[in-house]
């Protein structure tokens, strides 16, 4: 698989335990039915340590697990606020994460159901992104992913062996693919091998889609 090349117009790249992402998925799903178009979602698992640090809370919210520098920290308390305005804003509840999660399985999930099912992908979204930001779901568990990806309407035959297998294998390979193209955030779109990071440039995304005809617009949060 190729970071930049679909067969579809489009390439989504996001990540569940993004919140930023997280927002990003009802309008992207917006844009996919008023195209009649079925965009290509595929996973980036972040890899947050790396640049942001890690810290860990216990049940009581107390902090139990530091390694974040006091800027590290500024910028992950923003994140959540930014985040945190847009979800209120569509009825979600967003509640900040206890610990950096490793969201490859739940990701892998959508590369399952997308290839399983693919008119059900945007019901796995939804059931695996909202009770995870509700601090209701355990996605590090193979079998609480099939749960989701169950109650979503799609087979899970084979699912925990493509997990260990071919989908992890897939998984690997496309994360190792996409820092040296310049693909290092969620939500990050693709068309015709230009990529755009952010829900803002949803505009510019659907504009580029329709053919690039008119102004170019400016980047915004579409209201």
């Amino acid at each position: 698989m190729r970071a930049l090349e679909s067969n579809s117009p489009l390439i989504v790249y996001v990540d569940v335990k993004s919140p930023y992402a997280y927002i990003a998925i009802e309008p992207t799903l917006a844009l996919e039915r008023e195209l009649s178009v079925l965009f290509d979602w595929r996973p980036l698992t972040l890899d947050i340590p790396s640049y942001l640090g890690s810290a860990r809370k216990n049940d009581r919210g107390k902090l139990v697990e530091n390694n974040r520098s006091p800027q590290q920290w500024g910028a992950v308390k923003y994140a959540y606020r930014d985040a945190h305005r847009y979800a209120k804003r569509q009825g979600r509840l967003l509640l900040g994460t206890q610990k950096i999660w490793d969201s490859s399985i739940a990701n892998i999930g959508i590369t399952w159901v997308s290839e399983q099912a693919r008119d059900l992908l945007p019901v796995y979204l939804d059931r695996i992104y909202t009770p995870f930001w509700r601090r209701e779901l355990d996605i590090e568990k193979v079998e609480v992913v099939a749960e989701i990806i169950q109650a979503s309407g799609v087979t899970t035959d084979g699912f925990a062996a493509f997990v260990e297998g071919i989908g992890r294998e897939r998984h690997d390979q496309l994360q190792s693919a996409l820092h040296p193209v310049g693909i290092f955030g969620v939500p990050t779109y693709v068309v015709n091998g230009e990529f755009f990071f952010g829900r803002e440039n949803l505009p510019l995304v659907r504009w580029r889609l329709l053919g690039s005809n008119g102004n170019m617009p400016d980047a915004a949060y579409p209201l």
